[in-house]
């Protein structure tokens, strides 16, 4: 009897009847590995573990329906059948559904602690601090590295260049990263010379995030007396930091856009105030000048605008009679002044010198000699005519008397 030959298609398909007929529907776990989403919308990976791999494929009527963002690296629990892929001969996972492993357990122990806390009511309004308007210093807690700071950093440059930004470098997953994370808000609030906290990380899994859903760091955000933003994970992500947060931003850059108002926004306010205050102000000037039109045409302010100008003529009246007699009587003192003037004038030594009188001196006392008996022979005499003064020595031929010359 003859042995049968087999195609390769037709090996192909043996194996495959027997996978399939033999395998039938499976959950597998394992970790994603060289992960690629095709332009065509299927996703195409592999599941190894610490020996084997596994090829997997999901299309894309199955991976729409995902609540998850597979990535390399990540654990998960994938349902679906073994199949062969007949062109290339190789197995491979039909994956129609996915889950992270430990997801149960986590998502419970999520939901016990955002029911106890709000139980306390670290999620009521009337404990979300206002965010200040204007902020000067803001503090960020995430890791130094990563597109989250980045992100952060360009927006305030752009949108608030005056904000000066400080950094506490945390772990913001893994081992001791809550302990970090509560440790930098509790040193800022210590430091206190911030307006605003910035408290977040870029998107991930649930475990990637599961620091910001530990009680220890929640606890933290709820005491602290600086306002606080919390900025987990992309916008499908809620954190039980998001709870108690002042404010919750979907991604870390809209946490920086949040955070402050564009430069641009703030200088149009500025003019847009500048303006009103201007028109409030002309505004107000016209309505008080046009008021005071209205006083001033009432006939009790007219009366009284007519006294107060009888009074200004009063005054104007009471001041020309006290000019004219003050007038008066400087006209009377003065012709007084001037009769005393000239009677003086008529003492004065010197007019009498005009007429043709001399004043004799005896030297050097320089007493007045009134007559020819006081002077002695020898005499030194200053004798002052009207234009000067000249000397004079008496001798025995000029002192006569008037009885010597009448002799």
């Amino acid at each position: 009897m003859e042995e049968k030959i087999f195609t390769v298609r037709e090996v192909t398909r043996l194996i495959k009847n027997i996978i399939e007929q033999g395998t039938g529907f499976l959950w597998v776990q394992g970790e994603i590995s060289n992960f690629k989403a095709h332009s065509s919308g299927h996703f195409y990976f592999s599941l190894k573990d610490e020996s084997s791999q596994l090829s997997c494929v999901m299309f894309r009527d199955e991976n729409r329906k995902l609540e998850l963002k597979p990535e390399d690296g990540m654990e998960v629990h994938a349902y679906g059948r073994i199949g062969v892929y007949e062109k290339q001969g190789v197995y491979q996972l039909y994956v129609y559904d996915m889950k992270p492993v430990g997801i149960g357990e986590l998502a419970r122990r999520f939901e016990a602690l955002k029911k106890k806390l709000k139980s306390e009511g670290l999620f009521e309004k009337e404990y979300k601090k206002l965010l200040p308007d204007f902020p000067l210093k803001i503090g960020v807690v995430t890791a130094s590295t990563g597109a989250a700071i980045q992100d952060i950093l360009n927006i305030l440059s752009r949108r608030a260049p005056y904000v000066e930004v400080i950094l506490k470098p945390v772990k913001v997953q893994g081992k001791n990263a809550a302990d970090e994370i509560t440790q930098a808000i509790n040193e800022f609030n210590k430091y206190g010379d911030v307006d605003l906290l910035i408290v977040g990380r870029g998107g991930g899994s649930i475990e990637d995030l599961w620091a910001f859903n530990e009680e220890k760091v929640a606890r933290a955000i709820f005491n602290s007396e600086i306002p606080v933003i919390s900025a987990v994970g992309h916008e499908i992500d809620f954190t039980i930091s998001d709870f108690v947060a002042d404010l919750r931003a979907p991604t870390p850059s809209a946490a920086a856009e949040l955070a402050v108002r564009d430069k641009k926004e703030i200088l149009e306010s500025i003019n847009n105030l500048l303006k009103t205050a201007g028109r409030l102000f002309f505004n107000n000037i016209e309505q008080k000048r046009e008021r005071q039109k209205n006083l001033s045409k009432r006939y009790g302010i007219v009366r009284v605008v007519d006294t107060i100008r009888q009074k200004k003529q009063s005054v104007d009246e009471y001041e020309r009679r006290i000019i004219s007699k003050i007038t008066y009587v400087f006209s009377m003192k003065s012709q007084m002044i001037e009769g005393i003037s000239k009677r003086l004038g008529g003492l004065d030594p010197s007019a009498v010198l005009g007429r043709g009188y001399t004043i004799t001196r005896r030297l050097p006392e320089m007493k007045i000699i009134s007559t020819i008996k006081d002077i002695r022979l020898y005499d030194r005499l200053a004798i002052e005519f009207t234009d000067g003064i000249t000397r004079a020595i008496i001798d025995k031929k000029n002192l006569q008397n008037k009885e010597d010359t009448g002799k």
